[in-house]
């Protein structure tokens, strides 16, 4: 075990001073057996809260909607179930919004590893009723918040520090994702690969337990079974690589549609606040109407994608199924509503290549596989593609099926689609979500970023600061005797823009009167964080030729921490003056 990870625990003068500062300091001297345990401890409770989630949801699910059943169920359930669960969500469980696997990157980045025990409870109990009422969203990354919040739980517990915290953040997130689908080595390569963003992090021993553990605990209540049973398939011809090639087309395409109708949530966002906990009946609403029509579209789903993947689904219904689901998951989600996109990306996935094996087994029955195949690989290619996890998705539909034979298919339709969407929607689903939240997530590029030179070593107090309520001429009047020529523009929620002299007199010829707040976007406005680089400082004021930039929380973009000047950036390089 690497000792790197098991630091951090209060001093021994500190641990004395305590009524248990003996068996503290005991425990301090055994500090990778502790996170040994820890690792255990968090992957067996996590497996028991997704045993519990699968059978809470399934068993509140058929009692709402019983074999046989009134259709006027499957119209008022998603509605009531819907708007009561976006009360609570506004009233008591705030944080527990959304799929729950931004929330948990946010808390591993943005957070110092914070999520309370009041967010797990809530992610748990929302979802299940959320899921339970029909609304067709997911429950796996739900399960990784809970999972992480667990870990988060316990760390702060113990007085663990913040770093330490963040580790148990991907072992929580590693045993929920083992437990939700039964797939503790995808769930490993997950963890790393999508929540820490490190295949080589020091944390993969304990994540690996966790993960097993988790696995471990599914098996012994629900048994060993896969999630989906499908039969054994084999590549016909080798010209079927080629369509497998045209179903990554397709699910590229697909994913990034998916991401785009995502956006409909800036809208809700943009809605005033009082509005927030009726927004999700919006989503239950079309899922009511939709559902009346249609049942199939209601819940997860996972019943309809064992039938495609069984080749037991028509071709007419699979199509439908792709559209009014896309349709349905996003909206919900956009909303407010509690639940994730695994499980619909995997629903989607199975409908679209049902729909693209079987046009292809008809006009080519000598040369292709059962529709059944191009279903299975299909999963694989839209979750690649709206995830962008492709490594995972392989070993994850391996690991679910116990089927070998579709590997090769599965790894060109998955790289195909994550090439086409990576096009399509250039900005990852998850981060993208995050941003409308205001929370600035670091990417690939900017975690591998090394050196001393970060803006939190130069950035100083903001005091060019303008209200966003004055016009441009009061805005001249103020800055007449400055030595400066960009400013930053603030109101309420903290800074919203930055704006230059250059553009100021410009305004003023035009329209003088028009107040600061609306010659900037709130939303896009250039910036840098305090574990960001100078060069990326210096790069971003020449892009918008400015000479000051605004050092923002990542958790909150409005949030002013403090202003990197050109100046500071230059000392720092040691460039002198003229």
């Amino acid at each position: 075990m690497n000792g790197d990870l098991l630091v951090g625990w209060p001093s021994q003068e500190a641990l004395h001073d305590r009524p248990i500062g003996f068996a503290l300091g005991q425990l301090r001297q055994r500090e990778g057996q502790v996170f040994l345990v820890l690792a255990l401890v968090i992957g067996a409770l996590t497996g028991s809260a997704v045993v519990a989630f699968i059978l809470l949801t399934e068993r509140m699910g058929m009692r709402l909607y019983p074999v046989g059943g009134a259709p006027w169920r499957r119209l008022l359930f998603p509605v009531v179930g819907s708007l009561g669960i976006g009360y609570l969500l506004y009233r008591y469980f705030p944080d527990a919004r959304g799929s729950g696997v931004p929330q948990t990157k946010a808390a591993l980045y943005a957070r110092e590893g914070r999520i309370t025990l009041r967010t797990v409870l809530g992610k748990f109990f929302c979802t299940s009723a959320t899921l339970a009422s029909g609304i067709p969203l997911g429950r796996e990354g739900p399960s990784v918040q809970v999972g992480a919040g667990i870990g988060s739980v316990l760390g702060r517990l113990l007085g663990l520090r913040s770093e330490q915290v963040k580790n148990l953040i991907a072992v929580g997130a590693a045993a929920a994702i083992a437990a939700a689908f039964n797939t503790p080595l995808a769930a490993v390569l997950f963890s790393l690969e999508e929540i820490v963003g490190d295949l080589h992090a020091p944390v993969i021993g304990v994540v690996v337990l966790a993960s097993a553990t988790a696995w471990m605990v599914l098996r012994v209540f629900l048994g060993n079974h896969p999630l989906f049973k499908v039969p054994q398939y084999q590549l016909v011809s080798p010209a079927e690589f080629a369509v497998y090639a045209v179903l990554g087309v397709a699910g590229g395409v697909v994913s990034a549609a998916f991401a785009k109708l995502l956006r409909m949530r800036e809208r809700f966002l943009r809605f005033p606040q009082k509005t927030v906990w009726f927004q999700p009946v919006v989503g239950g609403l079309l899922v009511g109407v939709v559902g009346w029509f249609v049942p199939q579209v209601l819940g997860v789903g996972y019943g309809f994608v064992g039938d495609a993947l069984n080749g037991n689904m028509a071709f007419n219904l699979m199509l439908l199924l792709v559209v009014l689901k896309l349709l349905t998951v996003t909206t919900s989600y956009a909303s407010g509503n509690a639940g994730g996109m695994f499980g619909p990306a995997l629903f989607i996935g199975a409908m679209l290549g049902g729909t693209v094996g079987t046009a292809a087994h008809h006009l080519f029955p000598a040369y292709t596989a059962t529709p059944g195949a191009y279903a299975l690989v299909g999963m694989g290619a839209v979750f690649a593609g709206i995830v962008r996890a492709p490594m995972t998705s392989v070993l994850m539909i391996f690991e679910m099926t116990q089927d070998y034979a579709v590997i090769v298919p599965l790894m060109i339709a998955n790289l195909v689609s994550l090439f086409i969407s990576s096009r399509l929607q250039h900005e990852p689903i998850y981060e993208a979500l995050a941003v409308q939240d205001g929370i600035h997530l670091p990417s690939a590029k900017t975690r591998q970023r090394s050196g001393q030179r970060k803006v939190i070593r130069v950035m100083q107090t903001a005091s060019q600061l303008l209200p966003a309520e004055i016009t441009v001429r009061e805005a001249l009047e103020r800055i007449r005797s400055s030595e400066f020529k960009t400013w930053l523009v603030t109101d309420r929620r903290g800074v919203v823009g930055v704006i230059n002299l250059s553009r100021l007199e410009r305004e003023l010829a035009e329209a003088a009167d028009k107040k600061l707040g609306e010659l900037v976007d709130a939303l896009v406005f250039p910036h840098v964080h305090p574990d960001q680089g100078l060069d990326l400082a210096l790069e971003r004021m020449g892009a918008n030729q400015i000479e000051i930039l605004p050092v923002v929380n990542r958790a909150d973009v409005h949030k002013l921490e403090g202003v990197v000047t050109l100046r500071d950036v230059l000392d720092a390089y040691g460039v002198t003056r003229a």
